[in-house]
């Protein structure tokens, strides 16, 4: 099933082709440490006094501050996006303390798995009636580049895609399929999860975001219709329940009659087959217990 929002997905795509890219960056220890040491050394220098060693110290010191604004602590689970001057330059994922142009902007971006459940949507299955969905989300950032610049706030992108697949996917499927082979919500669980796994997956593709999975957390009829349709399942377990026994009851008739023929326990006429069948299903198939006539006359009597 191709989700409705490939054209979408395709036009955002378009206006907006950034894809993440490696940056390089420098050891920042060694970096930090030869900052300090220009620091120092500038100090000394400047106390020094003279001309040329005052602008040497100047200068020494120049390089520091430059050194150490360019260091950057990189977590696990974090990357930076690196932006000079309007344009993107690159995403650095080397973990640790690096150096980077210290001119740079360097945004920050957890790529760590996240979960997001939707809130609880009332809306109407495929039959019309009203329903309650809610669903959990496990998604993660994979391009960095796109989820910064690909839409505005990337968090609040997947959060509202999410429930608004999660409204589609409701309304294309009945709530239960009523012994039919109809895809439901209710009956086919994993089947719905894995549509609305990727129809959230292509709603959210401009944001650079991956979906690993979807879940229904919560299915129920709309309380103004609860209970009417709790008396129609419980109907319909009922008529389910008395099927079976009318099969089992009439199979043990039969058995009944046969061996009853097949041993020469007792000839019956039809009338007396019909008799004994009628009481016989009466037995098996009431839902209250009956109460035996001893007959103690013949059998014709």
């Amino acid at each position: 099933m191709q989700a409705p929002t490939d054209s979408v997905t395709q036009s955002i795509t378009a206006t907006n082709p950034v894809d993440e890219r490696q940056l390089g960056s420098g050891p920042g220890i060694a970096i930090l440490i030869g900052s300090l040491a220009a620091y120092v050394g500038g100090i000394l220098l400047i106390r020094a006094g003279g001309t040329a060693l005052v602008w040497t110290g100047i200068a020494l010191l120049v390089l520091g501050t430059g050194g150490a604004a360019g260091l950057t602590a990189i977590k696990p689970g974090e990357v930076r996006v690196i932006q000079l001057f309007g344009g993107y330059r690159g995403t650095v994922r080397t973990t640790g303390l690096r150096w980077v142009n210290p001119f740079t902007v360097r945004r920050r971006i957890s790529v760590r798995i996240r979960n997001k459940e939707t809130p609880t949507v009332k809306v109407n299955d495929s039959d019309g009636n009203p329903i309650e969905i809610a669903a959990v989300v496990v998604w993660q950032v994979r391009d960095s580049a796109r989820a910064t610049y690909g839409v505005e706030d990337f968090v609040a992108f997947v959060d509202t895609q999410s429930e608004t697949a999660l409204r589609h996917v409701a309304n294309g499927h009945p709530y239960d399929n009523a012994g039919s082979d109809v895809l439901s919500l209710r009956d086919h669980t994993d089947e719905v999860a894995g549509q609305l796994a990727a129809e959230i997956a292509t709603r959210v593709r401009p944001a650079g975001v991956d979906i690993i999975e979807a879940r229904i957390t919560r299915l129920s009829y709309a309380p103004e219709i609860a209970q009417v349709m709790l008396q129609r399942q419980q109907a319909g377990a009922v008529i389910a329940a008395r099927s079976r026994i009318v099969e089992g009851a009439v199979g043990m008739v039969q058995m009944a009659l046969s061996r009853l023929s097949e041993e020469g326990i007792v000839e019956l006429d039809e009338e007396r087959k019909a008799a004994m069948v009628s009481n016989l299903l009466v037995v098996l198939c009431g839902d209250r217990g009956t109460q035996p006539i001893v007959n103690a006359g013949s059998l014709y009597q």
